[in-house]
C-alpha cells in the first residue's frame, strides 16, 4: 500500500512578529502526525525562491495559509502579498495539477473571517478562519482541521495540544542550551528536529 502523503506546506509570514504563531503551527502541524514544510527549509542561494516554493507546494497534499498580514508597508506603502500569492499556486495546482493534486486540502486563516473580501474578493467562496492573532485559536482551529483530514483517533484536540505549545514553549530555551544553540540561531530545521525530539522522547 502506498505511504499516505502527509505533508504540509505552512504559507504564512516569517517575520519576529508573525513568529510565535509560526511556531504554534508548526507544532500543531507535528503533533497531529503531519510533516510541516515550508520555503526556510533549505537556504541555498543557488536555487530559486519561486521555484522552491512550486517545489514543496507539488510535493504537499495539505497546506496552511495565513493572509492575515495582507497590508500596506514601507515608504511608499503598498500591500505584501505574498501570502496569497502562494495560495493561488496552490488553489492552482489543486485545479490544474492533475489527479494526484486534485487530492490536494487547505486551511486559510486570515485575522478576521470577512477581512480578506477588500482584497482578494475571488475566494469569497471558500471558508477563512479566523485567528484574531491569537495562539491557542490558531492551534484550536488548525488542530481540529488537521483531525479531520487524518481522523486519527490517538490525535488529541486542540485544547490538549495548545497545552503542551505552552509547555514545550517554556522548555524550549533550555532544550536550546543543551544544542548549544544561540538567541536567533535556531533555523527551521532545527526548530522542527527539536519539535520531533520533544513529542517523541519518554
Amino acid at each position: 500500500m502506498a505511504k499516505q502523503n502527509r505533508d504540509v506546506f505552512v504559507n504564512c509570514p516569517f517575520d519576529d512578529e508573525y513568529k510565535v504563531l509560526f511556531n504554534a503551527a508548526v507544532f500543531t502541524i507535528i503533533r497531529s502526525g503531519f510533516v510541516a514544510r515550508c520555503a526556510l527549509e533549505t537556504d541555498n542561494a543557488a536555487d530559486n525562491r519561486f521555484d522552491k516554493i512550486c517545489r514543496i507546494i507539488k510535493a504537499c497534499r495539505y497546506g496552511v495559509h495565513d493572509i492575515s498580514r495582507t497590508e500596506v508597508d514601507g515608504d511608499p506603502p503598498l500591500p505584501r502579498f505574498n501570502m496569497p500569492l502562494e495560495l493561488g499556486v496552490f488553489l492552482g495546482a489543486k485545479k490544474y495539477g492533475g489527479p494526484k493534486h486534485r487530492l490536494k486540502s487547505c486551511i486559510i486563516f486570515d485575522r478576521e473571517r470577512y477581512r480578506f473580501q477588500r482584497y482578494i474578493s475571488d475566494i469569497a467562496g471558500q471558508d477563512i478562519h479566523a485567528h484574531g492573532g491569537v495562539v491557542r485559536t490558531l492551534i484550536t482551529e488548525l488542530a481540529t482541521w488537521l483531525r479531520a483530514q487524518s481522523r486519527d483517533p490517538n490525535v488529541p484536540g486542540g485544547v490538549a495540544i495548545a497545552d503542551e505549545f505552552e509547555a514545550f514553549t517554556a522548555a524550549l530555551p533550555e532544550i536550546c542550551g543543551a544544542r548549544r544553540l544561540g538567541p536567533g540561531e535556531m533555523t527551521f530545521g532545527d526548530y522542527n528536529a527539536i519539535v520531533v525530539q520533544y513529542l517523541t522522547s519518554d
